[in-house]
């Protein structure tokens, strides 16, 4: 059996997304962040070493990693794949295929660790700390949101909005890999920001998703993508 294992609130979001998109038989186990420390819980430990989701088990196979796992379903379940997932992979050696592997890697590469520091740093003033060392974090964390992480997140946002302005989806006209792996980047760039005004590629990029009946699903089944 297929067996989704599902952390709340992460990129497995996306591997549910596609299973569904893919209308593959599977299970999902939904594990729950630790309240105060918002980190995945130890159970995950005995599916991965590294404890971490998403991961799939398929029989006697474990694979970690969203963009692997991505991988895996598409190429041993996605021969027969017809009507709009038919280009799910692009075939090599088109633009299509040199994109998709483009955004499938900008995804965590790039994108993810500027919003995640984002998130690091936004939070770091809202933790428990001694009363006179609290105005000096918040500072610091000021002035590294403003001259490093900002800056990157914009130019970022800038850079896929230029990219939805030509492009229905990011690697053309038609889904793929890419879209998966880049979802909850987009999720997380426009929740973690404001002027969103400035972007409305991105934005109905954002909307197309939602629109789809199988992410409409995902969501259903595992819980909103970011709070």
């Amino acid at each position: 059996m297929l067996t989704l294992h599902h952390l709340e609130l992460s990129r497995s979001q996306r591997v549910l997304w596609l299973l569904e998109e893919m209308a593959l038989p599977y299970k999902i186990v939904v594990y729950k962040r630790d309240k105060k420390t918002r980190l995945a819980p130890a159970e995950l430990k005995a599916i991965h070493p590294l404890g971490k989701s998403p991961v799939v088990t398929d029989g006697k196979t474990t694979v970690a990693e969203s963009g692997a796992i991505l991988e895996y379903l598409a190429e041993k379940y996605g021969a027969n794949l017809t009507g709009a997932l038919s280009g799910l992979e692009p075939e090599r050696g088109t633009k299509e295929h040199r994109e998709n592997r483009f955004w499938m890697h900008y995804a965590e590469g790039s994108l993810m660790n500027w919003l995640v520091m984002k998130l690091v740093f936004v939070t770091i003033p809202t933790q428990p700390m001694p009363f006179f060392v609290r105005p000096v974090a918040r500072q610091l964390c000021k002035q590294v949101l403003a001259k490093l992480i900002d800056p990157n997140v914009n130019t970022a946002m800038e850079f896929m909005e230029a990219h939805l302005a030509k492009h229905k989806w990011f690697s053309g006209e038609h889904i793929t890999l890419a879209d998966f792996q880049m979802s909850f980047a987009v999720e997380a760039v426009l929740s973690r920001t404001q002027g969103t005004k400035k972007h409305p590629h991105l934005v109905a990029y954002r909307q197309r998703l939602n629109e789809r009946p199988a992410y409409q699903r995902a969501i259903a089944k595992g819980g909103p993508v970011v709070l």
